[in-house]
């Protein structure tokens, strides 16, 4: 029964995917996400049910589509992939209930999010103003879990990085000042804490790796919400114990 309920949430997360797909294809040229219904990019054929099973289209479909022969971006099944295995690390972890609700709703928007970044170097306002209104939802539903914490994550997210940008000339971008302000009225202080130094040493990590491979040069735009948002999926997985390694360490 179990593992029907993993297969289920897989699925579940798959199809999310989908759409997401959708999300970061069209936000950034500011289509509507919901009409016209999904069509092929390059010959706009609308796609039946058929063309859209997340994953299995893809690979039935040979990665072309079914009426002008033209390739389909490898993006489509990742970002299905990804989504289903997220939702399911998320469940794994937390159960089912409104954190766990909570962190799938925000696992969706940083992939949007770092997908769009990657390929277009932008972080569209629309999806972070979307995050905030799921955030407060939350935030109300989970009372219980107190909301101070949430609002000093928010403001220490936002705030470290704004810090930073000022001090750099603006080296650090408004949009991942806006996401990191985000993450921390999700997951609280403590947390974003362990958020930002990990985005910080996962991006200069992953800077050097790029510019040494000669990917990137030293003054390439490098999109940094894909290494937040893998730094914020680290934290919620394992941030209290880095921060009680990390206490002990300092007391010795």
């Amino acid at each position: 029964m179990k593992i029907l309920l993993y297969i289920l949430i897989f699925l579940f997360g798959t199809i999310i995917g989908s759409f997401l797909n959708v999300v970061i294809y069209r936000t950034p040229r500011k289509e509507s996400i919901v009409y016209p219904p999904s069509h092929c990019p390059k010959c706009e054929h609308e796609l039946n049910a058929i063309d859209l099973m997340p994953i299995l289209s893809y690979i039935l479909l040979k990665g072309r589509c079914r009426y002008c022969k033209e390739k389909i971006s490898i993006r489509y099944p990742v970002v299905e992939t990804l989504t289903g295995i997220l939702f399911l690390i998320i469940y794994y972890k937390f159960g089912l209930d409104f954190k766990a609700f909570s962190y799938i709703f925000l696992a969706s928007l940083l992939i949007s999010i770092s997908f769009i970044d990657m390929e277009h170097k932008i972080i569209p306002n629309k999806i972070i103003i979307a995050g905030f209104i799921g955030g407060i939802i939350f935030r109300m539903l989970m009372y219980n879990y107190g909301f101070m914490d949430y609002i000093i994550g928010l403001l220490l997210g936002g705030g470290i990085l704004l810090l930073i940008s000022l001090i750099s000339g603006g080296e650090m971008g408004g949009g991942d000042i806006k996401l990191m302000a985000l993450i921390g009225l999700f997951v609280g202080w403590k947390l974003t804490i362990v958020t930002l130094f990990l985005s910080v040493v996962i991006g200069a990590l992953a800077g050097a790796i790029l510019v040494a491979l000669k990917i990137k040069g030293r003054k390439d735009y490098i999109s940094f919400a894909p290494y937040i948002s893998l730094a914020w999926l680290i934290s919620i997985l394992y941030g209290y114990e880095i921060l009680n390694f990390y206490i002990k360490l300092i007391r010795g």
